[in-house]
């Protein structure tokens, strides 16, 4: 799949900027970047910080006909492993997939993607990616407890032209994979790389703090764990949070 790049300065959301114009591509695969964004949206209420012309600001829009609805889950383990990818290109090790969809290395946030899928008459129409990837940034003055930034980590900054088109290489891979057949390959990568893969560790419910092992994430995206008394807890989005160690 071969997604086109159109670069733009300013927009209050890559998002809302495709959301506006699918109907100028309903036929093409597509990615908007932006050097700045007014109203850069994280999951739910969340905003994504970025300093101007320092990080990726990304969203693509595709067309996964093919992809049954009840399967959606599938597009968002393809965006979060592209993304890896990338990562693990510049980064190396360390890298692992936050469900459902963050990008860390080690404790620390470096990524975030969004999916939007609209449906018709039963089918997919379109899917659009919203991804955030701290490249070049290396002060962060939001309250996001742990951010981290590909520069941080390698010391040194990056192209964002270089890391922009290596982000839609790998999304158009990973789709390709999925539209292939490849989804057993899709979803073992997926559970693989994700982030406490192994071992006990702090989270919160409604029901206050307990320690858990993960399970994995069932075909509708929910989160597995496993507390100490055995009991399978499975969540949706925003039902669980992570206890993390800031001090890291």
């Amino acid at each position: 799949m071969n997604i086109a790049i159109i670069n733009i300065d300013t927009t209050d959301s890559t998002i809302n900027w495709l959301r506006e114009r699918k109907n100028d591509y309903l036929h093409e695969d597509v990615a908007v970047v932006a050097d700045f964004q007014t109203a850069g949206r994280g999951q739910g209420t969340n905003t994504w910080e970025s300093e101007k012309g320092k990080n990726i600001l990304m969203s693509v829009l595709t067309h996964p006909n093919a992809v049954a609805p009840h399967s959606q889950f599938l597009l968002s383990m393809c965006g979060a492993l592209a993304v890896k990818d990338v990562a693990e290109s510049y980064a190396g090790s360390g890298i692992t997939l936050k469900w459902p969809n963050d990008v860390y290395w080690k404790d620390r946030k470096l990524s975030g993607t969004l999916i939007e899928t609209s449906i018709k008459d039963g089918q997919i129409n379109d899917c659009i990616f919203g991804i955030g990837l701290n490249v070049n940034q290396t002060q962060f003055v939001s309250d996001a407890p742990n951010p981290v930034s590909l520069a941080q980590i390698i010391g040194h900054e990056l192209s964002l032209e270089e890391v922009s088109q290596r982000l839609t290489d790998a999304l158009g891979h990973r789709c390709d994979m999925l539209y292939d057949g490849e989804e057993k390959t899709i979803v073992q990568e997926y559970h693989d790389s994700l982030y406490r893969k192994t071992g006990y560790f702090p989270y919160e419910d409604k029901n206050g703090r307990f320690e858990a092992e993960l399970k994995g994430v069932d075909d509708n995206g929910h989160l597995l764990l496993i507390d100490r008394k055995g009991n399978i807890r499975k969540y949706g989005f925003k039902e669980i949070t992570f206890i993390l160690d800031t001090n890291q």
